[in-house]
């Protein structure tokens, strides 16, 4: 289907060349250097918890491979601990970044290994956002409460018994920020209509996909089944990829993840991403009319948070993001509009919906 005049420019694709997804994988992170024809210094970047659980794991591969690995430990993930990276980098003349564990470490790694023009490895620890194979980053002390362009790993290296030993918390959330593309993708649609936004249907097809697929395993995945957990993590990779692939995060971000922005802005202890995107599809998918009720089913079988109360944030910070999530990204057209929800019209929504009392 051409979908107009965009098929005439140039679209670039990058995407990880090499995908491991398994049981007892991170022992093969060192052999997948050496795939990746990876040689040399090679920075590690990682929590000072969980690499205390996985660095033997991945340490004895590595060293097999005889690479000289320099371990970064990050501590308060920012733009600071970027720069922090980026100057190990030069100074061991590293020839890739590795990142080990949750949404945070893996952006530090991604951001530092991008603005220096290395390849990155993603090893995550935790199913708990689609960042682990995503061409983007979000961390603290970024202009405005929203991802950045990175580039995406040269390889994921996902092992499923250490992301089912996370606190189930994690995977409850990131399986919110699968969901979270039903809103993404009819944003997108309507964007295009609208505006003429250029819309990609493989990449948006994938990402329905994917949610689609979790939704299904929905009853399973609380039972930590090694098929559901699986299936999770490579929605969660799949969703980076149709990220890659339509060159923007539009086919997995909209209206939801707005709302997901503005509530880090003004709640007092916002919560997870993937939760709060989860709560937010819920209301999104009634404005656009769609079936919230069985996306609200959904997140309650799965066991993500459905309400303010489950988020642990407050009605009103709930009814004020949703006011001010227009601005978090005004050149983003979602079915909030230009000029947003009024208080009385946010109030309603998160009332019907039943996100509040």
């Amino acid at each position: 289907m051409f979908l107009g005049s965009d098929i005439l420019k140039v679209h670039e694709i990058e995407l990880p060349q090499y995908i491991l997804v398994g049981h007892g994988v991170l022992e093969l992170v060192g052999s997948t250097c050496k795939k990746l024809g990876i040689e040399g210094s090679v920075v590690i970047v990682s929590g000072p918890n969980i690499w205390g659980v996985v660095k033997s794991r991945i340490m004895g591969g590595i060293e097999e491979e005889k690479l000289n690995p320099v371990v970064y430990t990050a501590k308060k993930p920012s733009l600071d601990e970027v720069e922090d990276v980026r100057k190990v980098i030069k100074e061991v003349k590293a020839r890739a970044v590795i990142g080990v564990g949750g949404g945070k470490a893996i952006d530090v790694a991604k951001l530092s290994s991008y603005e220096e023009g290395i390849p990155f490895i993603s090893v995550p620890t935790a199913a708990s956002h689609d960042g682990i194979a995503s061409p983007r980053a979000s961390l603290k002390g970024l202009s405005r409460p929203t991802s950045i362009s990175a580039h995406p790993p040269v390889a994921v290296v996902a092992d499923v018994d250490v992301i089912m030993k996370a606190p189930y918390r994690l995977i409850a959330s990131g399986c919110g920020d699968i969901i979270a593309k039903l809103t993404a993708v009819k944003d997108w649609r309507l964007a295009h209509k609208l505006k003429g936004e250029y819309y990609g249907e493989y990449s948006a097809s994938l990402a329905l996909m994917s949610a689609n697929l979790v939704s299904r395993h929905a009853e399973y995945i609380p039972q930590l089944m090694p098929e559901s957990i699986r299936t999770v993590i490579e929605a969660l990779i799949s969703c980076g990829i149709a990220m890659c692939i339509a060159g923007t995060s539009r086919p997995c971000s909209g209206s939801e993840h707005l709302f997901s922005h503005a509530l880090d802005i003004v709640a007092k202890k916002p919560a997870l991403h993937g939760e709060q995107c989860g709560v937010g599809t819920i209301m999104m998918m009634y404005l656009h009319g769609g079936n919230w009720k069985k996306v609200k089913k959904t997140l309650k079988t799965i066991g993500a948070p459905v309400t303010a109360k489950e988020l642990g944030v407050s009605d009103y910070e709930v009814i004020k993001a949703l006011t001010i999530a227009h601005k978090i990204r005004p050149e983003r057209y979602t079915i909030l509009g230009a000029n947003g929800l009024s208080w009385e019209a946010a109030e309603k929504l998160a009332k019907i919906t039943g996100v509040i009392d």
